[in-house]
């Protein structure tokens, strides 16, 4: 008799747990997730943010709330979210910066196997190559030109330290055999304004911040740094066109959470954001921002493009001899 009690209460605690641990899994959300955004309002990575929090709080239920942490191109809100609770509830939207920054610090793998689950790639999106209007060249190649002519005396603009348009402007150096003054900001819009009033004199602008500029003839633009053509932008070269064909840089735009997530959680969002991806109204607010939805991956497929990844930058910052700030 004793024996029979025993198995019955060892087969309701099992019981309750399969029933239990599911139900829980199906309740999340059950209040607002932060979405933490490591570069200013207005840009790209913001856009993307915003696009896809719209998205998931009509699918869940919930308030995906927007926070803007940037500065030090993309680490400071990256850490702020690796430290967070993993509990669904803090998740972060980044760029191919969270990448690079690790490249900067030495750390294999440091945005994924020690901080971060990376849960979806939600678009990608070719920079722009652009100069101030008053530099006088209309080409790739007479840029190239003309920081030969003047070793050190140009300046490029970036979002920050470890930011891509740091980086893409490193890979630039480095292909064209050029030397360049490195001048971060804490931002897109900040760096693309001194631009436009002639402080630097050329930017690997994101989509997002460069096209209104362009289009307003407040900036030229030179080559896209993508391996195809960019719609938006049908007549301007690739880098690879313009005359550097190992220039091939498509920045991935990505949902991530820090580690120990819980996998229920976890798959609960990829597939959300799976179907946030194949809706028309969705792929239509990102094209018309620059960017290209991105087709559906596991966390784990993701997180072998960004092992790759890593690899290539990597290689960039010990050529150009990068050290973390």
């Amino acid at each position: 008799m004793k024996w029979f009690l025993r198995s019955i209460l060892v087969a309701s605690a099992w019981l309750a747990t399969a029933f239990t641990l599911p139900a829980a899994a199906s309740e999340y959300p059950d209040k607002p997730v932060r979405l933490v955004v490591p570069w200013p309002a207005g840009g790209l990575v913001d856009i993307a943010a915003r696009t896809s929090g719209t998205s998931l709080q009509a699918a869940m239920g919930q308030p995906f709330v927007v926070e803007n942490k940037p500065g030090a191109g993309g680490g400071i809100g990256a850490d702020a979210v690796a430290k967070a609770s993993p509990d669904g509830y803090t998740l972060l939207l980044t760029t191919s910066a969270l990448n690079m920054n690790a490249a900067i610090k030495r750390t294999p793998a440091y945005s994924v196997a020690n901080e971060f689950i990376p849960i979806a790639a939600v678009a990608y999106a070719p920079s722009v190559l652009v100069v101030r209007s008053s530099l006088g060249v209309s080409s790739v190649a007479e840029l190239i030109a003309l920081a030969r002519s003047k070793p050190d005396k140009l300046s490029y603009a970036s979002a920050g330290q470890g930011s891509p348009a740091h980086l893409y402007g490193e890979l630039f150096k480095s292909l064209a055999g050029v030397e360049m003054l490195h001048v971060p900001y804490k931002g897109a819009p900040q760096a693309i304004n001194d631009l436009i009033a002639g402080e630097v004199d050329v930017l690997f602008a994101n989509a997002a911040v460069a096209l209104p500029q362009i289009k307003g003839g407040r900036v030229r633009a030179l080559a896209v740094t993508s391996a195809q053509r960019f719609p938006a932008l049908p007549d301007m070269p690739t880098m690879a066109e313009a005359g550097l064909p190992k220039f091939n840089a498509d920045q991935w735009l990505a949902i991530l959470a820090p580690r120990g997530t819980p996998p229920a959680v976890v798959q609960r969002l990829r597939i959300e954001i799976d179907k946030m991806l194949v809706r028309d109204d969705v792929r239509a607010a990102l094209s018309q921002s620059g960017m290209t939805a991105a087709a559906a991956s596991t966390p784990a497929e993701f997180t072998s493009v960004l092992n790759r990844e890593y690899e290539i930058w990597l290689s960039v910052v010990k050529s150009a001899n990068i050290k973390p700030e």
